[in-house]
């Protein structure tokens, strides 16, 4: 590697972090202002504060890597051309494309990073923010859905009239049995409570109605009893599901969209868009980068401050298009990976034409 990669390399990735820094530092700031009358209020203690600002601001530093790292290449760029360094790289017999190659690897180290990151540490990060989000700064969940229908295994379904996440307790409950299309057991029972001291649930007042080939036998009971424990079903499925996507691991998040799938739940998708989006997210990074060094890269002779300026437009129509996609794959009007990429899509295509316009 040549002096010049190393030079370009470190400014672009030094500033990047600089960017990061001071940018979610700020916005970190602004969170505390406001969210500081909620803490009093709950009377949170200064460690639990501090390890939720330690969980949100790589939070918000990795959800803003494209516009940070579009950002910190537009500034070095943009300096770089001010001082006519670019025009000496240039006359030196360096190609504008081979110019770009520092920038590249800068581009696929901070992508690297991003989906490290976001694939594998910030879930786990969010686990604990979240969670502090809901018993601090949100009202309490009440699970409000009313003829909850779930698939529990490959022939298994429960229904459920309405349930009681405080108590953990489901009302009119149905358990049935299907193979090919026919009846073979079914359960009814008036409540069914989950004993965390067992770790099964318990049923009261309960029917069973076992159908074989030439009879049916009917059983019932008064009193609890034990239902199977490997039953596909938890109280973690009715507690507060708010944003538990960002809370999931890649793997997790496979496994999860798996379980829904094989239980027909119609959220599927919100967790597919997820999964796509950091996938996305990093090669977001390498096109933005790719444009920042184009939009820079010729010297203006209103100053840096109006590249700069330039290189926040794009950034901020970058993020537009990133939220209509995101609400197009949600609304479920277009192929949620098609949707997800649109941006991506746009600004490779954009990215592709200015570099035709570029003096080399």
């Amino acid at each position: 590697m040549k002096k010049l990669d190393w030079y370009i390399l470190q400014k672009v990735l030094s500033t990047f972090v600089f960017v990061v820094f001071m940018l979610v530092l700020i916005i970190c700031v602004i969170d505390f202002t406001e969210k500081n009358d909620d803490f009093m209020q709950n009377d949170v203690s200064r460690e639990q504060i501090f390890k939720y600002y330690l969980t949100l601001f790589p939070y918000f530093a990795i959800l803003l890597t494209p516009i940070t790292a579009f950002i910190a290449t537009v500034f070095v760029t943009a300096k770089l051309a001010a001082q006519t360094e670019i025009i000496a790289i240039l006359a030196s017999g360096v190609s504008f494309r081979r110019m770009l190659v520092p920038y590249f690897m800068a581009a696929v180290l901070i992508a690297a990073m991003s989906y490290v990151f976001m694939g594998y540490v910030i879930p786990n990060a969010n686990k604990f923010r979240i969670g502090f989000e809901l018993n601090y700064l949100k009202k309490p969940y009440f699970y409000s859905d009313r003829n909850i229908h779930l698939k529990i295994a490959e022939n298994d379904y429960i229904y459920i009239d309405r349930y009681n996440n405080q108590r953990d307790i489901g009302y009119n409950v149905t358990l049935e049995r299907i193979v090919d299309e026919r009846l073979e057991d079914k359960l009814t029972a008036k409540r069914i409570h989950w004993d965390t001291a067992t770790a099964k649930w318990s049923l009261k007042n309960w029917q069973r109605r076992q159908i074989f080939e030439n009879t049916e036998v009917i059983t019932s009971g008064g009193a609890a009893g034990d239902l199977d424990t490997l039953l596909n079903m938890s109280p973690s499925d009715f507690q507060n599901k708010e944003r538990l996507q960002e809370t999931l691991t890649i793997p997790e998040l496979n496994d999860y969209i798996a379980l829904q799938k094989s239980r027909g739940a119609d959220d599927v998708q919100l967790y597919q868009i997820e999964k796509y989006i950091r996938y996305m997210q990093p090669f977001g990074v390498i096109i933005l980068c790719f444009i920042g060094v184009i939009v820079s890269a010729k010297k203006s002779r209103r100053g840096t401050g109006f590249q700069i300026a330039l290189g926040f437009l794009i950034a901020f129509i970058f993020i537009i298009f990133f939220i209509l996609a995101r609400a197009i794959a949600e609304a479920g009007s277009l192929n949620p990976i098609l949707a997800v990429w649109i941006p991506n899509i746009i600004f490779s295509v954009v990215g592709v034409l200015m570099y035709n316009t570029v003096p080399r």
